[in-house]
């Protein structure tokens, strides 16, 4: 499990294609610095497993074709820069939301928006994740626990929500460098899923009641 509090912004130094999959080999000295074989590493909101370890600052893994076709890691090559973040110890401190690593859908840079504090992106919304995204609520953006500040009507053709981002965290993720038109992985909150399968009316046997009555 993650929190979506990225440690540290890598970079991509390989990209090698396998069958079905590709193998990147990650700089990011931080996350790299008590790296094991089979440790979990989210890569912009990806978690991946630790292949290894070539050098003291970087680390591979490998992307299954079903992650690549998924996910907006597909794009990425050398010269890349990610948002990494180790998976959460027991006794550390949480600091973001609950992030599982498991990306929802790919959305659209809109529009961004500067200010003098902080500054406004707006990102379109698949629409098999609209519904799980409310105002003042959490999401995942490449890796980044951050809050809604706006969102449009879930049923839209061409759903959105906003964003509001701090200078620190222009910073220190990749999207201080964003574009209009870049894709971005989303994970939306974990609980909202849970509660809308908790919703659904089952029978004893667990499956679903499709006209309402449970028997």
């Amino acid at each position: 499990m993650f929190t979506g509090i990225v440690e540290e912004r890598g970079t991509i130094v390989s990209r090698e294609e396998l069958p079905d999959a590709a193998r990147f080999t990650v700089r990011g000295p931080l996350v790299t610095s008590d790296a094991r074989h089979g440790d979990s590493i989210a890569v912009n909101g990806v978690c991946l497993t630790v292949v290894s370890a070539p050098t003291p600052d970087s680390f591979t893994v490998d992307v299954m074709a079903e992650t690549l076709r998924r996910s907006s890691l597909a794009r990425l090559d050398a010269g890349a820069a990610v948002n990494l973040e180790r998976a959460m110890s027991a006794g550390g401190r949480f600091g973001g939301h609950i992030v599982q690593g498991h990306v929802d859908g790919v959305g659209r840079i809109l529009s961004i928006s500067p200010s003098q504090n902080w500054t406004v992106i707006r990102i379109a919304l698949p629409t098999e994740v609209a519904r799980y995204v409310v105002e003042k609520g959490s999401i995942t953006v490449d890796g980044i626990s951050l809050t809604v500040s706006a969102v449009s009507d879930p049923s839209a053709a061409d759903a959105w929500f906003e964003i509001s981002l701090i200078p620190t965290t222009l910073t220190v993720t990749t999207l201080g460098a964003a574009a209009v038109g870049d894709t971005v992985n989303l994970e939306v909150d974990v609980i909202a899923k849970y509660v809308e399968r908790l919703s659904i009316p089952t029978r004893a046997d667990g499956s679903v009641v499709s006209d309402g009555q449970v028997g």
